[in-house]
């Protein structure tokens, strides 16, 4: 592979670069976390310039491009901003669940207004009792005629409160063995009766982030909001986490390269015991870690686009990515505290901010232990 940008690809990245520079402003970044509020007119400027959706076809108002060119945008918006970005890159969450596998009615309903900044869409696959394993769903749907009535709940729901609808994976067959050969995926509008959204409390990042429990008592929706084929869901969300993964990866790639540039820039010019901090071998060694662990967490995060973008879709390495760029993040984050000393506990700085948003990359689309477990089952194989 040759790591080399396309000259559309770079544009494309000062693109992002210099949109974020224009509109992520800190006093309100910091006002946004404050008031944990969804940073909505910079979502829709975002939409209108096509850094939303920018991996959909051109037919469903996207850009017509890859998961490259949609990580390259996610890695700009995240080291201008952590959580402003974070809010940005997540705002059509689950809608490649409708673009790689639902049918041309929901493609045309449902694309174009999350590309164009008028949906917040969500993935409502967590379940309280059972968290990052999905290989058993209480939520169940059952088919009556020509519809599907679905009933049970979702928790840690991305985009919750904000949703304009939820892809949700339930048990259609509970007689299957193993279960999951018995689950199905669905498209759920946020407004259909019975379908209720509860915010789950505070939490430690992504503030302007909506996080809640979704609840659904005997939701009625047509046969047509089925996602993909009926018993096949369990696959169709795996397959989906090969992509979210990337995304995730590229998240935690841009937190970090923030955390670095502001460690960078204040160890430059603070001066303690009549030099630059920056002239210390400690310091240097510290930033020379922080910068290799960038580095490593790119080439990893681009090869994984760059894979899927050719269709070669390996879940190895789209959970190493993931796994090896959040990890790094959350250090680089914490050194970067470090370095700044007690500002670096001060929001005015950032960089706790950004330690806060870092730590959910490690928990989201799945923790790093269930990502050695994929890991680890592709590096062994089967046994005989």
């Amino acid at each position: 592979m040759d790591f080399e940008l396309t000259k559309s690809q770079k544009e494309i990245q000062k693109a992002a670069r210099d949109f974020a520079k224009g509109e992520f402003a800190k006093e309100l970044a910091l006002e946004l976390d404050r008031k944990h509020e969804f940073p909505e007119k910079i979502w829709k400027k975002a939409a209108e310039l096509g850094f939303i959706g920018i991996h959909f076809p051109e037919k469903y108002s996207g850009q017509g491009l890859g998961v490259l060119e949609n990580i390259l945008v996610a890695e700009e918006f995240c080291s201008r901003d952590s959580t402003i970005g974070s809010a940005l890159i997540l705002a059509g969450f689950g809608s490649e669940c409708i673009l790689r596998f639902g049918s041309d009615e929901l493609k045309e309903k449902f694309l174009p207004p999350v590309a164009e900044g008028e949906m917040l869409s969500a993935g409502a696959f967590t379940e309280a009792d059972h968290g990052s394993d999905i290989t058993f769903m209480n939520t169940s749907a059952e088919q009556d005629g020509d519809e599907w009535v679905i009933n049970g709940s979702k928790i840690f729901i991305t985009n919750g409160e904000l949703a304009s609808f939820f892809c949700v994976l339930c048990q259609t067959d509970p007689e299957c063995k193993p279960t999951y050969r018995g689950m199905s995926l669905f498209l759920v509008e946020a407004d259909r009766k019975r379908v209720s959204a509860t915010d789950v409390g505070d939490k430690m990042g992504i503030h302007m982030i909506s996080t809640a429990e979704i609840t659904f008592k005997d939701v009625r929706i047509p046969a047509s909001n089925l996602i993909g084929k009926q018993g096949k869901g369990f696959y169709h969300v795996l397959e989906f986490f090969d992509e979210s993964r990337i995304l995730i990866a590229a998240q935690a790639l841009g937190i970090a390269q923030g955390a670095f540039d502001r460690a960078l820039a204040y160890v430059k010019q603070r001066e303690q015991f009549g030099r630059k901090i920056a002239q210390f071998q400690v310091t240097q060694h510290k930033l020379a870690d922080m910068a290799t662990k960038i580095e490593l967490a790119r080439l990893i995060t681009y090869k994984a686009a760059w894979n899927f973008d050719q269709g070669r879709i390996d879940s190895k390495l789209t959970s190493m990515a993931k796994m090896y760029a959040a990890r790094s993040a959350v250090e680089i984050a914490d050194e970067a505290i470090q370095l700044l000393g007690g500002y670096g506990y001060m929001a005015e700085y950032e960089v706790e901010r950004f330690y806060r948003d870092a730590k959910i990359t490690e928990i989201y689309e799945g923790t790093k232990e269930i990502q050695k477990n994929t890991i680890a089952s592709a590096v062994i194989g089967k046994l005989k």
